[in-house]
C-alpha cells in the first residue's frame, strides 16, 4: 500500500514532468503500473525526501544506473547527472528534461559530493559499480544505494561497507537504502580498485568472444541463442538484423553460415553489450556490411530487411514475466521486413506470442522445440 500511497500522492509532480501522461493527455495507467513498481528508485529518494540527507547546494550529483520515475521529480535535484548504458532508460530521462550522460563522456575526472547508485543484479558487476561509486565521489562526498530485498540488499549493503566504511541504512518499500559517511578515501582501497575490475572484458567460450558480468548470459553461449543458431536456415540473403543482439553471439552465426548475407544490423539496448558485440565482429567487415546500433527495438527499427533473427528478452527491470516485449520485438520485426521477409525467432516454449505471430505473418512454422525453447519462422505476407 505505501507504493500506491506515494505514487497517489505524487500524480501531479509527475504529471507536470510528462512521466505519467499518454499521447492525449490522459492519465496513462501502463505508466502508473511502472512506477509504482519502482520501489528501489522510490526508496533511494527516501533520505533526501525527509531530510536525513542534504542534497548538494554545489557540485550536484551523479547517479548511477539511473532510470526515471515520480521521486526524480517530487523536489528540486540541481546538478543531477544521470549514468546509464540502457537506452530504454537514457530516453525517459532525456524526455523529462535529466542530463544523461553515456560513454565516453563518463570517462572524465568529474567527482561529486553526492553519488546515487541503484546496484545492478549481478555480483560482479554490482561490486564493480560500488568501486565506481566510491571513485566519482569528491572528498567528503556520500554514497547513496538502494537495493530490493529479494534482489541481494543485504549482500550488497555489506559489501558497499567493505569499501566504504560505516553505513547509515533503513528498510523501505521492501528495499533497503543505505549510504557512507562523508568519505574522504576508500576504507579498502586494494579491494575497491579490484572490484573496479570485477567486471572487465574476458574471454569466454574457448576464447570465441569478449564477455563481462552484466550483459544478458554473459558467461555462455545462451541455450536458446544455440539453439536457433543450429537451426537458421543456410540460404539467408541480402541484407538483415539481429533485434536483441547481446555481445554478437546469434550475429556472428549468421555471417559464419550464411555466405550470401551481404550486410547485418545489429541492435541493442544495452550499451555495454554492444560495446562487446563491436569488438567481437570486429573481423567480420571483410565479408559483409556490419552496422551497429544502440536502440530501444521496441521503438521499432528501420529496415527494410530481408531477414530478421531475435532472441527477444521477457524480463525488464524486475523478475516479472514480460512477454509485451516479445511481441513489441516481433511487430518491430513485421514492420521493419520486405515483403516475404523471414523473421526467425527462438523463445521459451510457455510465451504466448503465436497470436502477435500469425496476426502480422502470413506463414508461421516451428522449426525446433527443445529444453524449454521453440524456434518459429515466420514469413511476411507478400502483395498480390
Amino acid at each position: 500500500m505505501d507504493c500506491i500511497k506515494l505514487a497517489l500522492r505524487s500524480t501531479r509532480e509527475a504529471r507536470q514532468h510528462g512521466t505519467l501522461e499518454s499521447a492525449d493527455g490522459t492519465l496513462d495507467s501502463d505508466a502508473t503500473v511502472t512506477l509504482e513498481a519502482d520501489a528501489a528508485l522510490q526508496a533511494l529518494l527516501l533520505p533526501v525526501a525527509d531530510g536525513a540527507l542534504a542534497w548538494p547546494a554545489r557540485g550536484g550529483a551523479l547517479f548511477l544506473h539511473a532510470r526515471d520515475g515520480w521521486p526524480l521529480h517530487r523536489q528540486p535535484l540541481p546538478g543531477l547527472v544521470c549514468d546509464t548504458d540502457w537506452r530504454p532508460d537514457a530516453d525517459a530521462l532525456s524526455r523529462s528534461g535529466l542530463a544523461v550522460r553515456t560513454e565516453p563522456a563518463r570517462n572524465d575526472d568529474t567527482r561529486y559530493p553526492l553519488v546515487l547508485l541503484l546496484p545492478p543484479r549481478q555480483r560482479e558487476h554490482a561490486r564493480a559499480s560500488f568501486a565506481r561509486a566510491l571513485a566519482a565521489t569528491a572528498p567528503g562526498g556520500i554514497v547513496l544505494a538502494s537495493m530490493p530485498n529479494d534482489e541481494g540488499a543485504r549482500s550488497g549493503e555489506k559489501d558497499l561497507a567493505r569499501i566504504a566504511g560505516l553505513l547509515h541504512s533503513l528498510s523501505k518499500h521492501h528495499c533497503r537504502v543505505f549510504w557512507s559517511e562523508p568519505l574522504q578515501a576508500p576504507a579498502d582501497p586494494a579491494l575497491a580498485a579490484q572490484w573496479w575490475q570485477a567486471d572487465a572484458p574476458r574471454p569466454i567460450a574457448g576464447g570465441r568472444f569478449t564477455s563481462r558480468p552484466g550483459v544478458f548470459a554473459w558467461d555462455r553461449i545462451d541455450i536458446a541463442s544455440a539453439l536457433l543458431a543450429a537451426h537458421l536456415p543456410h540460404d539467408l540473403t541480402g541484407t538483415g538484423a539481429d533485434l536483441g543482439a547481446g555481445y554478437g553471439y546469434l550475429a556472428s552465426e549468421v555471417l559464419m553460415h550464411c555466405p550470401a548475407v551481404a550486410a547485418l544490423d545489429l541492435y541493442e539496448a544495452d550499451a555495454r553489450a554492444l560495446a562487446l558485440a563491436r569488438k567481437n565482429l570486429a573481423g567480420v567487415g571483410a565479408r559483409a556490411a556490419v552496422a551497429f546500433h544502440w536502440h530501444d527495438v521496441a521503438l521499432g527499427v528501420s529496415g527494410p530487411y530481408d531477414f530478421v533473427v531475435s532472441n527477444p528478452p521477457f524480463h525488464a527491470q524486475g523478475r516479472s514475466e514480460r512477454p509485451d516485449l516479445g511481441r513489441a520485438f516481433i511487430a518491430a520485426a513485421a514492420d521493419a521486413l520486405r515483403e516475404g521477409g523471414r523473421l526467425l525467432l527462438v523463445a521459451n516454449r510457455h510465451l504466448p506470442y503465436e497470436a502477435e505471430l500469425s496476426a502480422r505473418f502470413e506463414r508461421v512454422r516451428s522449426l525446433a522445440q527443445q529444453d524449454g525453447f521453440k524456434v518459429i519462422e515466420a514469413v511476411k505476407r507478400a502483395r498480390k
